[in-house]
Formats: C-alpha cells, sequence, structure tokens
C-alpha cells in the first residue's frame, strides 16, 4: 500500500461504499452525506499518492469511473426512498448523470489524441530541435494532469445540490447543482478542443526525425552510449554519464525507453530517446565510430546490426556475478574490462569471448573515491553494512540480509570499543523476496534503536552548534538546489521539454558545486558516533565509502568499488561454500575477512580498523586492487580515452577498405544464362572448368542489392569479396 496512511484511506473507501447503499435503504441524508464524503476524500487521497491499489481496481472491473457511477446511482436509490422519485430533482439528477457521462467520452478522446499527438517519435535533451521544427507549447498542466478524475470529480456539485435539496425539500439548490456539473464539464470539454487542431499541435513524425537527423549531420556524434531497460535500471546509464562528459570525441546518449529518459541524471551530453526500432535505424548515425552498451538487453540488436562502427560491452559493474560473463557478450567486438580480472573470468568462463577482443579500460567511476588514510583521531571508527538485493533466483548466496543482515549489525552495534554503523540497502531490497523485505524491516529497526540508546548514552556528545550550523548550510543548499530544479526546466510535457531540453552548463557546474556542499554538510548535521540508515539516492554509495573506514557486504560490484579505497572489508559468505571454496569462486573477496552467517569473524574486520598497522590483509588488498581495477597510472579516464580512440580506427579503417572494395567491383555483375548452368564454388557454373565463365544471362546481383537502405549511413551490410565478371 505505501504506507500506513494509505492502507487507512483504501480500508476507508473500501467500507464507505457499503456504508453509502446502507444509508440509502435506511434512508438517511446525513449518513449518506458522510459516507459519500469518506469516498470522495480516500479516492482523493490514493489517487493522489498514486497507490498501488487504485491502479489495480481498474482490472477486477472496479475503476474509476465505475466507482463514480455507483456513489451517483445509490444516490439515485436514496431519492427513490425517500419517496422523491416523482420529483422534478429525481427526473433532473437522471438527466444530469446520463448528460454528464455522455461527455466522458469526448474528454477521454480528446485527453488521448493531445497526447498521443503530443508524443514525440524522438525525445532529446541536449539537441537544438527548437531552431529546427516548431514544438508548440503544451496545454495547460491542470487540463491533462489526472483528468479522469478532475472530470468526473465534477459530479460533486450536482452530489451535494441534490442532497441538500432532499434534505430541505426545495428543489431549486438541486438543480444549480446540477447545472454546475453539466456546465463545468462541457466547459472542460471545450477548453480541451482547441489542442487538437492549428498550431497547437505538434510536427508530423516524419518532420520531427527529419530535424533530429539534420542535427546530427552538424554534430557528428562519434561515440554513442546505447542503453534499454526498464525504469528502476536507470542507474546503470547514470554511473556512465560523468565519463561520457570526459570523453575526447564527441558523445551521444541514445535511450529506448521514455521511462529512463525521465530517471536519466542531468548530463552536459546530448540524448536521444528513440522508443522505435525502425525509427532508430533510419537515423543518420554515419558519423559513429564506436557504439558502447551497458547492459545485455534484447533492444541492442537494432545498433549491432550496423557494421560501420565498433560495438563494445562495457556493462554496468564489475563483480564475480555471472552477469559480468554473459554468453552474449561475444556478439560485440571487444569487451571492456577494469583490470586483468576481468579477462580472466571469460577466460575460466569459457563462453566464446576471445581473449584478443578484452581490453582492460580501469572504472572511470571511481575517481571520486579516496585513499583510506586511517581512522581520523578522536572519532570512533565508521563500519558500513552494503548488502546487495536477493536476485530473481532465490539463490541464498545472492544476499546476507535475510541469513545473516540482523547479526552482522547487532554484533556491529554492541561492538567494544564501539564503532558508527551506517546501514545502506540496495534499493531493490524486498522486490522479490519477502524474507528479504522483512529483514531490511527488522534491521533498520535494530539500527535505529541503537541510534536512540547511543543518543542517550553520556559517554557519546556532540557539537550541537555545529550541527545546527550545519543543518541550516544543508536547507540552504537544498532551497538553492530546488530552485535550479526548477528554473529553466519545462513545466509542460515531452515534447516541450525535448524543445526546451538544453542544460546550462553555467547551472550544472552550479548543481555539482552544490551536490558537494551538500554532502559535506550532510555528514557534520549529526554526531559522528550516529549510527545511520541511509537510503535514497543521497548521499551516494561512494560517499558512503569515504566516510566510512571498513565495509561489510556481499558478492556484488560495490565489493570491486570498494577495493579502490585500499580499506579493510568483510564479504559474507551467505551459501556456506567455507572460506577457501568462497575464495576460489570469487576473486573480489581473497583480500576480505569472510563471514559465516553468525558472523563470528567480524572481529577480525574491526582489529584491522582500529590498528593498521597490524592489518594482515593490507599487501592483499594492493594487489588485489590492482588485479581488479588496474594500475593507478594512467589514469582511468585515460585509458578509457585511448581504447575508444584505438576502436575508432580500427572502424575507420574498416570502411575505407569497404569503400576500397566496392569501388573495385564492376557495375555489371555475373547473370545467369537460360538455363546453361547454375552458380558453383567461386563464380563457376556447375560442370565448368576452373575460369570458365557464365555466359551471358539475366542479372543475378547487383551493388545496389547489397546495400540496406535503411542504413545508417547507407554503408553496405554485407559485400561478396569476390565477384565474376559477365564479360
Amino acid at each position: 500500500m505505501g504506507s500506513a496512511a494509505e492502507l487507512a484511506a483504501a480500508v476507508l473507501m473500501m467500507l464507505g461504499f457499503p456504508a453509502l447503499m446502507l444509508a440509502a435503504l435506511v434512508p438517511s441524508i446525513p449518513a449518506f452525506a458522510a459516507a459519500a464524503a469518506v469516498t470522495y476524500l480516500a479516492d482523493h487521497y490514493l489517487h493522489r499518492k498514486g497507490s498501488y491499489l487504485v491502479n489495480r481496481l481498474s482490472k477486477v472491473r472496479a475503476g474509476l469511473s465505475i466507482r463514480f457511477l455507483i456513489r451517483e446511482l445509490l444516490l439515485l436509490l436514496l431519492l427513490a426512498r425517500l419517496s422523491l422519485a416523482d420529483n422534478l430533482v429525481y427526473y433532473g439528477a437522471v438527466a444530469c448523470f446520463i448528460a454528464f457521462y455522455g461527455l466522458q467520452a469526448p474528454h477521454g478522446a480528446l485527453v488521448t489524441l493531445i497526447r498521443n499527438r503530443r508524443r514525440m517519435p524522438v525525445a532529446t535533451r541536449n539537441v537544438d530541435l527548437a531552431s529546427r521544427v516548431r514544438i508548440p507549447d503544451a496545454p495547460p498542466r491542470g487540463l491533462l494532469h489526472r483528468s479522469a478524475e478532475k472530470m468526473l470529480h465534477l459530479d460533486l456539485a450536482a452530489v451535494v445540490g441534490i442532497l441538500v435539496s432532499a434534505w430541505l425539500e426545495h428543489s431549486a439548490i438541486g438543480f444549480v447543482g446540477i447545472g454546475l456539473t453539466v456546465g463545468l464539464g462541457l466547459l472542460y470539454v471545450l477548453a480541451l478542443m482547441p489542442y487538437v487542431r492549428g498550431r497547437k499541435i505538434p510536427p508530423k513524425a516524419e518532420l520531427v526525425l527529419a530535424a533530429v537527423d539534420d542535427w546530427l549531420r552538424v554534430y557528428r556524434p562519434e561515440t554513442v552510449l546505447y542503453f534499454s531497460g526498464s525504469k528502476d535500471s536507470a542507474y546503470q546509464v547514470n554511473m556512465w554519464l560523468e565519463t561520457m562528459e570526459q570523453l575526447d570525441s564527441r558523445p551521444l546518449i541514445i535511450l529506448r525507453e521514455r521511462a529512463i529518459l525521465a530517471n536519466l541524471a542531468p548530463t552536459t551530453v546530448p540524448v536521444v530517446c528513440v522508443p522505435g526500432g525502425v525509427h532508430l535505424m533510419n537515423l543518420d548515425l554515419s558519423t559513429v565510430r564506436v557504439a558502447l552498451y551497458a547492459a545485455n538487453v534484447g533492444k541492442n540488436i537494432h545498433l549491432l546490426r550496423v557494421p560501420t562502427m565498433k560495438h563494445v560491452f562495457i556493462g554496468h559493474g564489475d563483480s564475480d556475478k555471472l552477469a559480468s560473463v554473459n554468453p552474449f557478450s561475444k556478439v560485440y567486438d571487444e569487451v571492456w574490462t577494469a583490470g586483468r580480472a576481468g579477462r580472466d573470468r571469460y577466460a575460466i568462463a569459457d563462453v566464446g569471448v576471445r581473449d584478443d577482443d578484452i581490453v582492460e579500460v580501469g572504472r572511470p567511476q571511481l575517481a571520486p573515491i579516496q585513499t583510506w588514510q586511517g581512522v581520523p583521531e578522536g572519532r570512533i571508527p565508521t563500519v558500513l553494512y552494503a548488502p546487495t538485493w536477493e536476485g530473481w533466483d532465490g539463490n541464498p548466496g545472492n544476499t546476507s540480509i535475510v541469513l545473516a543482515g540482523e547479526n552482522i549489525v547487532r554484533k556491529l552495534v554492541t561492538a567494544d570499543p564501539p564503532v558508527r554503523v551506517l546501514y545502506k540497502p540496495h534499493p531493490f531490497t524486498g522486490t522479490v523476496s519477502k524474507e528479504a523485505g522483512a529483514a531490511h524491516q527488522r534491521i533498520t529497526a535494530l539500527v535505529e534503536r541503537a541510534a536512540a540508546e547511543r543518543a542517550a548514552d553520556p559517554r557519546f556528545t556532540s557539537d550541537t552548534a555545529a550541527q545546527t550550523a550545519a543543518k541550516a548550510e544543508l536547507a540552504r543548499v537544498e532551497a538553492r538546489l530546488a530552485e535550479l530544479s526548477g528554473k529553466g526546466g519545462s513545466s509542460g510535457d515531452e515534447a516541450e521539454a525535448t524543445r526546451d531540453g538544453l542544460l546550462d552548463p553555467a547551472r550544472h557546474e552550479e548543481v555539482a558545486r552544490l551536490r558537494a556542499e551538500w554532502n559535506d554538510a550532510y555528514w557534520r548535521s549529526f554526531p559522528a558516533h550516529e549510527h545511520r540508515v541511509i537510503t535514497g539516492a543521497e548521499p551516494r554509495l561512494y560517499d558512503c565509502f569515504n566516510v566510512s573506514d571498513a565495509m561489510v557486504s556481499d558478492i556484488s560490484s560495490v565489493v570491486s568499488d570498494f577495493i579502490a579505497s585500499g580499506k579493510p572489508y568483510a564479504v559474507t559468505d551467505s551459501a556456506e561454500l567455507g572460506v577457501e571454496e568462497f575464495k576460489r569462486q570469487n576473486t573480489a573477496v581473497r583480500a576480505a575477512t569472510i563471514l559465516s552467517n553468525r558472523a563470528e569473524a567480524l572481529g577480525e574486520l574491526l582489529d584491522a580498523v582500529r590498528d593498521p598497522s597490524a592489518d594482515p590483509l593490507a599487501a592483499d588488498r594492493t594487489e588485489l586492487k590492482r588485479y581488479l581495477l588496474g594500475p593507478d597510472e594512467p589514469t582511468s579516464i585515460e585509458q578509457f580515452n585511448t581504447a575508444v580512440a584505438d576502436l575508432a580506427i580500427k572502424a575507420e579503417t574498416r570502411n575505407v577498405g569497404q569503400e576500397s572494395r566496392t569501388a573495385a567491383v564492376p557495375a555489371q555483375r555475373v547473370g545467369v544464362g537460360g538455363g546453361e548452368g547454375t552458380a558453383g564454388p567461386r563464380g563457376t557454373k556447375r560442370g565448368a572448368a576452373p575460369g570458365e565463365h557464365f555466359p551471358r544471362g539475366p542479372r543475378l546481383l547487383h551493388a545496389c542489392d547489397l546495400t540496406h537502405q535503411n542504413l545508417p549511413g547507407r554503408q553496405p551490410l554485407f559485400m561478396v569479396d569476390r565477384l565474376v565478371s559477365s564479360e
């Protein structure tokens, strides 16, 4: 349900309709009015919250329109039970509701038509389409936002008027309400009509696509980041935005789902969202030489089919999970890994990815992670517990949260000497497994209870004045960020956002600076000894890395990323493979403290934090960091840019070679003559001696047959290396 308040509202709404029927049968006008008010308010609240319940009621034929219709029918029943069936207000109510529902169809049709016409075939950010094609303003938000709910709620005037009329036995008030409902409904329909004709209609798809192609020819993108996925996977593309901004070549981001575009973080890189496969295949991407893929998904094929660019799988994390050696990866020209470990994983997995096609480029995203300098003097150590989620397959080794999470956190919050605990679970935790969701709730309660106990412990003191100042700083930064997020942005729909979606670089830089200030103020706004549950996008995981002195986690890219800090870490063997087997199967844990589900070895991790000079795994972590993530010099972004440049040269070399071979092919192709022979190996006819040519006949192949007309850049999709002349 989302919250206790939503659950309460849902219960009230479901109980309200039986109460309405009972009040109508009794009959009781006050009881009916009270029950109607409850159903109206509860329905409105659940819609405003986007509650799961109201979204599912339509699946069981109890949708929004049905609920309003039932309430109105029960009102007519009330009038009949009050012996008002022969009263003019009764006939007026019947006529009103018939007319009112007659307006629902044109209203719904107009709203749907406006939305469909304003849905762009290509949505963009940081692409100048406004100078190339006219995109009109969106209708006022009040007309389209939750339009069905607004239209149906216009019956409130009639319902109130009729109830008051029945109570006072005076028809005039009822007819006033009836007139308001029908009149407002008619005005709503008329207000929508201008937006389905004339200059208020966006241009046709062909004009928009032509404008995008024109922009592409001017911009001439060279490196594309391509991504497709669900809205929950937007983080997989967001992690590459900063890297794309630092490329030496001209970058472009291609998305396939509007939901991803809506959840894309701000970036200065041009973004093109192309939901339609045919539209994508007709875009002019002839200048692109390198395409980067952050996920293995089916829609990748729409770009993989283009031979004029080289295709690279870069992934969205580096770990020992099976996803890191997906057999699908062999479809790419190259696979880029962080370090030697990624290369070895593919060799061991033997899934068809050749060693020659693997390039080590480091992890550019890890640049913000700070190297550990030990626990600052005067501060107790901070341990981050960052378990991954339960996954789709129910494997107990996926996450520690179910079997070990409470044991880990309990030992940490009761450690002596004390440590501070930061609990930051994976955002997908509990989405598949109810047990994982319940464990998360128990761990959250455990951390919050320990935080409350520590706040009352006189051994722990805090600088109240400094925290108050930090909170004031937080409020100032948040206010400015809110102002910037609303300034210069489109308040309309997708079409307006495409037209106005040019990011202001100065504003982007200010936002980045403010986010850094926010992060600094956040950590100063509460005591350095306070246990904390951290969910949501802010503070980011890497910010938690930087304020922590050690981490406990599971097999995931989180572990590989944390290794960049050089700090001690522990990983839970939730599947109970045993220490040796666990280390054999998972490269990233070879310099970790291995925990069982009872977390007995947690003391070893805490000892390493408290006395770094006695840390037995320090040298192993240094060696493992280089193995997993590559060398510190040159920097990862330098390695990444070099790999992009090298692959672009390979793509250009291939294209030049294809052009040369195409030019060398004679204009006239071989043919097959009136049944005198059929094609044999290398252009000979069956039964003919080597070197004997076909007789003249109908054309068999022509250059245009070897060119896919929809291919970006109109390059040949395939070529025949050796053709025999018909001369």
